[in-house]
């Protein structure tokens, strides 16, 4: 289960900010937190999506599908699956604190795959709180963004790495607003392996309602040499039903966490190959560091946020 980055931009007054968002472990979709993308619209009865339709749009290769047969099977080839994202939930809620992180994302927002993205992350479960320092592409490099929930005005602070675009210097943005959402499938409240978690369990409930499905187990994969149990899901024809053509989750086995999560649409021709939509990526994770307010603060002086 596992990400990309905001994106610092300036206009040519100087007054306009747009930040871009990490999901997520990346994560899954929101319950309904933002708006749904201009010219599109969640599909409705038996087709209804779960959650939030990300931003940057649903997949393309099954508009104007029909709906997925019902789940005929007493069990349903996704309850192993469940099974364990259930228990790696409870594991994540008891056993871990916070964790920092290298974060790795990439999207397709709009029909256009983004380049790679990386970041450190700082994130701490209660109350929900991350810190980012963004480390490439060079367009991003540099920037710093804080997030806590329930403080700032429920806003995010960020400011930009260096240039012109710095000059504006610290600013504060709503999560979900259009600026801070340019550019980015997911909020900054979607991001770190609870959500990640708790989106596949959400997504996985609802597709379990449905056949066409088909469920494989990978051991032994691995993810920047951790060792992992590697999840694919596929919906092998496209119904309207379905989020994803093919998704695959890598549980660290020792950690018993979504380190990387995949997704993918449909081919965009019979024979072809699945089309990436999102791709996140939890590399060198340190659990149980034992961050304070002060690593989410942004007058930490080890930071460049520049408050007072």
């Amino acid at each position: 289960m596992a990400r990309r980055a905001w994106k610092l931009w300036i206009g040519t007054r100087g007054a306009t900010v747009a930040l871009a968002v990490v999901m997520g472990i990346g994560s899954m979709p929101l319950r309904g937190e933002a708006p749904t993308p201009a010219g599109q619209q969640p599909a409705q009865a038996g087709g209804q999506f779960t959650g939030l339709v990300p931003q940057g749009g649903l997949p393309q290769g099954n508009a104007g599908a029909g709906d997925a047969v019902a789940a005929a099977a007493a069990t349903h080839p996704l309850e192993p699956a469940l099974e364990i994202a259930r228990k790696g939930l409870a594991s994540i809620r008891t056993n871990i604190t916070d964790y920092s992180c290298t974060v790795v994302k990439r999207e397709r927002i709009d029909g256009k795959l983004g380049e790679h993205e990386y970041m450190f992350a700082k994130i701490r479960q209660q109350p929900f709180s991350v810190y980012l320092m963004f480390l490439g592409p060079d367009s991003v490099k540099g920037q710093e963004v804080i997030y806590v929930d329930g403080r700032n005005d429920g806003n995010m602070l960020a400011h930009a790495g260096s240039g012109v675009r710095a000059m504006v210097g610290m600013v504060s943005l709503k999560p979900q607003s259009m600026l801070a959402m340019a550019g980015n499938r997911y909020p900054i409240t979607e991001l770190g392996v609870e959500n990640l978690t708790k989106r596949l369990i959400e997504v996985a409930d609802h597709d379990r309602q449905f056949g066409e499905c088909d469920v494989n187990f990978f051991p032994n994969a691995k993810v920047n040499g951790r060792i992992c149990t590697c999840i694919q899901v596929s919906h092998p024809v496209p119904r309207r039903n379905f989020r994803f053509h093919l998704a695959r989750v890598f549980i660290d086995d020792e950690l018993t966490i979504p380190i990387r999560y995949e997704a993918y649409d449909w081919p965009q021709e019979q024979g072809g190959q699945p089309v990436l939509m999102e791709e996140y990526t939890y590399m060198n994770v340190k659990i149980n560091n034992g961050f304070t307010d002060d690593d989410f603060d942004p007058k930490n002086t080890a930071y460049k946020f520049g408050a007072k």
